[in-house]
């Protein structure tokens, strides 16, 4: 856990993932930061109408933030707005919140991850600009697992460790990878859990999957199931609230 046992943080690059009302005038803020990872912080008096934190405190917007203490819940000094991306608005702020739970059910706290941190901010930048939610929900989510430790296996057969043929069925097991239909009945003795029989996709859609490319509607419409099973198996009995809101509006 990186820097976790540092007593003070000072100008951090961060996002707030989550806040909250605590005690009369605080807040408990979730922030993802560059260099630290996830942290939980207390931003006292935040509530008060005079406060220097009050209307900074803001998801989605570039933060410099700089806090102390070495306890889970450490207290926080100051932060400022960095500014350079717009407002999210309608789908793409939907889009961010459920990128938000995603991050906060996901990843461990004071765990750096720069390289995701660059990723979430670049996404952001593409969802305020309008581009295409799905396709931008499916590349960032790729890399969301890949830093929890679950990289997708797109590029060669789960058994028999040949690559993965355009023309090609694929059954795609949570704990694998994927299974040319051929070795299918091999690939489910050997699999377990709630996905073992897991999904079955073309061989094309795994290799669009590798390039980011979402252009083909069956690569779409495919990425999509295989995300939400791979993200389910993850998350365990956890919930997204969020996606059932995306889901209702047919963007997730």
């Amino acid at each position: 856990m990186a820097n976790a046992g540092r007593a003070r943080h000072e100008a951090e690059p961060a996002f707030v993932l989550h806040s909250y009302p605590f005690r009369e005038t605080s807040l408990i803020i979730e922030a993802f930061t560059r260099n630290c990872g996830r942290v939980a912080l207390v931003a006292r008096g935040a509530r008060r109408p005079r406060s220097a934190l009050r209307g900074v405190l803001l998801a989605f917007q570039p933060l410099l933030i700089s806090w102390g203490g070495k306890s889970e819940l450490r207290t926080l000094h100051k932060a400022e707005w960095q500014g350079g991306l717009p407002q999210l608005q309608g789908r793409g702020l939907l889009c961010g919140f459920y990128l938000n739970e995603l991050m906060l059910k996901l990843m461990a706290r004071d765990d750096a991850h720069e390289a995701l941190y660059e990723t979430y901010h670049a996404t952001l930048g593409t969802l305020s600009n309008g581009g295409d939610h799905a396709a931008t929900l499916r590349a960032f989510e790729q890399r969301l697992l890949k830093e929890a430790g679950y990289a997708l296996t797109l590029d060669r057969d789960a058994v028999t460790g040949e690559a993965i043929h355009a023309s090609a069925s694929y059954r795609y097991l949570a704990e694998r990878g994927p299974i040319c239909v051929s070795h299918d009945t091999e690939g489910i003795a050997h699999g377990g859990g709630r996905d073992e029989n897991g999904l079955e996709l073309a061989g094309q859609t795994l290799l669009d999957m590798a390039r980011d490319d979402y252009t083909n509607p069956l690569t779409l419409q495919q990425s999509k199931a295989l995300m939400r099973m791979l993200i389910n198996h993850c998350l365990g009995n956890q919930v997204l609230n969020t996606r059932q809101l995306l889901k209702d509006m047919q963007q997730l």
